[in-house]
């Protein structure tokens, strides 16, 4: 069996040192970088970086995209811990929700951001980007004095987290062909099996040590370290490429259209960027989601209710908007955020709502888990974090063996469904659960189960959708799924914050009434910190168990429903063949070459 990365096309070691005049003799060239006309400038870049590469290079890439694959995932086994300490800091615990749903925001509008950054400037530059708003944004989580500082760091931080999500997968797609691309897509995820327990510490340890500040404030410092080898080698590759003249051709529609470098007014070349980053496009896409999700966050954070005149309002913009931002992109826009075709084409469609409803349903029981399992049991700081790794650990490790056996199988549409009905069968047994009375192996079981079957979908359901479209329209695509699952991250934590919001301080004022008074439970409700002060108080704890018992149930009897829908959606999508091509469109591999490859 060859390995996915004997698929990259490279020079050997020999051209590796050669000069630009022998590399362009030997394969009769001119010293002239060529766009085929339907490609982007990050294509090109990318398709002629491979074309350069030789051992080393693929060495330096993998090395690279490994370091950021660990400090990604210490980010989020981490700093994710820290939100109900930094929350519960400033007395507003019962803002979790509305302040995840506001990152989510973020997270999802940036996706289609940062594939048309990749794509005009190339990929490199995408990462450079990042950079900036990554630590910008920790630096003010860090040295947060309010909760609005603190939902401003995040927001900032998710503006540069988001582009790396996608960046990664982008760059990963970019270099694999489909028989390989999940296995690799999924070894991203491979250092969680190390930080599932080393995380759990070291949170534990700044918990205790420096506090919840030093942990978001270490990561302005190791992000950028972290990120500077895959950066260099990217800047090199593309550099280098341009010198020898390396021609990145769009095989295929068998056309070389040369990129002419324009001596164009500075403002003139200004408006063709925004052209082809379809600026106005972006930005009619962000505002009608940002309508939608703002009044979520605004009624979750108690700031108003539903029946505001300001709230009505912007739904109903948000809605106007988003649709006129169909005609739009069909019509006006040169360079469309998302291709009509996208629309048309079963398999991206409903992979990316796939995302989307698996996504609500996660986040409807995920949001304040921990918060139900720091009250509900008197477990370590330690044990809490590895429960609540517990799932991502199965994502990791099932993820990867989904990767296996589509390289042997070379399909992955039924391993799909198969997935995702584990996956709902994981969440409806948590129904069962009981707090403080239900065993620890029993919720473990759930844990594993969900994660089992996300692995598998989470996998899948990207690799269809890549598949499904030509290497140019890859880093558009891959943003089409992932910001319909982060779009399902933003409606899930708003969802989980309204009947949180909803249902537990009735439960409260219900199961306490006449134990503790009326300011006491509004504490309660407002920090877990101060929930777990009564324990030593039986019939109080008691009374709290229950409330926070009952609201769970609420959550994950609605997330259960929800996880139907992808189960079904599953049904319609390409049984798709997992050829070494690098896409099921285009007779091309990773560097846009032609190549004969078996067929279904």
């Amino acid at each position: 069996m060859a390995s996915p990365t004997d698929q990259l096309p490279h020079l050997d070691n020999e051209h590796e040192n050669s000069s630009a005049s022998e590399y362009n003799e030997k394969n009769g060239q001119e010293q002239v970088v060529v766009v085929g006309k339907a490609q982007t400038e990050g294509l090109v870049k990318v398709e002629a970086a491979q074309r350069v590469w030789g051992p080393r290079s693929k060495i330096a890439f993998w090395v690279g995209v490994a370091l950021i694959s660990y400090v990604y995932s210490l980010d989020g086994e981490t700093t994710y811990t820290y939100q109900a300490y930094a929350t519960s800091s400033f007395n507003q615990h019962s803002l979790l929700g509305a302040v995840s749903t506001a990152q989510a925001i973020i997270l999802a509008c940036m996706k289609p951001v940062a594939a048309k950054i990749a794509d005009t400037f190339g990929r490199a530059e995408a990462f450079t980007f990042l950079v900036f708003f990554y630590c910008l944004g920790y630096i003010l989580l860090a040295s947060c004095s309010n909760i609005s500082t603190y939902a401003a760091g995040g927001i900032l931080y998710y503006v540069g987290y988001s582009c790396l999500e996608i960046l990664i997968q982008i760059i990963i797609g970019d270099v694999t062909n489909l028989r390989w691309r999940s296995l690799l897509s999924s070894m991203y995820s491979l250092p969680f099996l190390v930080n599932w327990a080393v995380a759990s510490n070291i949170s534990a340890d700044v918990l205790a040590q420096s506090g919840w500040r030093w942990g978001y404030g270490m990561f302005a410092i190791i992000v950028p370290a972290a990120i500077a080898p895959i950066t260099i080698t990217l800047y090199w590759a593309q550099n280098r490429a341009k010198k020898l003249g390396v021609v990145a051709t769009n095989i295929a529609d068998e056309v070389d259209a040369p990129r002419i470098v324009s001596d164009k007014p500075f403002l003139t070349r200004f408006w063709l960027f925004l052209i082809d980053m379809d600026a106005l496009g972006l930005l009619i896409f962000a505002a009608g989601w940002a309508c939608l999700l703002v009044p979520l966050t605004l009624v979750n954070g108690s700031y108003t209710t539903w029946s505001s005149g300001n709230v009505i309002a912007m739904l109903v913009c948000g809605g106007v908007i988003l649709i006129a931002f169909i005609p739009y992109e069909a019509r006006f826009a040169k360079v469309p955020v998302f291709p009509l075709a996208f629309f048309k084409n079963p398999t991206i469609l409903f992979s990316a709502f796939i995302g989307f409803f698996d996504f609500v349903s996660f986040y409807l029981q995920y949001t304040y888990q921990y918060s139900f399992i720091y009250v509900t049991r008197d477990w370590t700081v330690v044990n809490q974090n590895y429960f609540a790794y517990t799932q991502t650990l199965a994502l990791t490790i099932f993820g990867i063996l989904a990767g296996f056996v589509q390289a042997y199988t070379r399909r992955t549409k039924w391993l799909l469904t198969i997935g995702l009905c584990i996956r709902l069968l994981g969440v409806g047994l948590m129904i069962k659960s009981k707090g403080a009375h239900g065993t620890t192996g029993f919720l473990v079981i759930c844990q594993v189960l969900q994660g089992l079957g996300g692995g598998i979908a989470a996998c899948s359901s990207q690799l269809l959708a890549q598949g499904s479209v030509r290497h140019q329209d890859l880093g558009t695509a891959t943003a089409f799924v992932l910001l319909w699952a982060a779009i399902g991250n933003a409606v899930g934590s708003a969802l989980a914050a309204a009947i949180w919001r909803d249902y537990m301080p009735k439960q409260l004022t219900q199961n306490l009434n006449g134990l503790v008074n009326s300011t006491e439970i509004n504490d309660i409700y407002s920090s877990i910190t101060t929930a777990i002060t009564y324990r030593d108080e039986t019939a109080i704890y008691d009374g709290i168990i229950t409330s926070y018992d009952y609201t769970m149930k609420i959550l994950l009897i609605v997330a259960t429903v929800i996880a139907v829908i992808p189960v079904i959606l599953s049904l319609f999508v390409k049984d798709m063949y997992l050829s070494d091509k690098h896409n099921d469109v285009e007779d091309v591999d990773n560097s846009g070459a032609p190549t004969d490859v078996e067929k279904a």
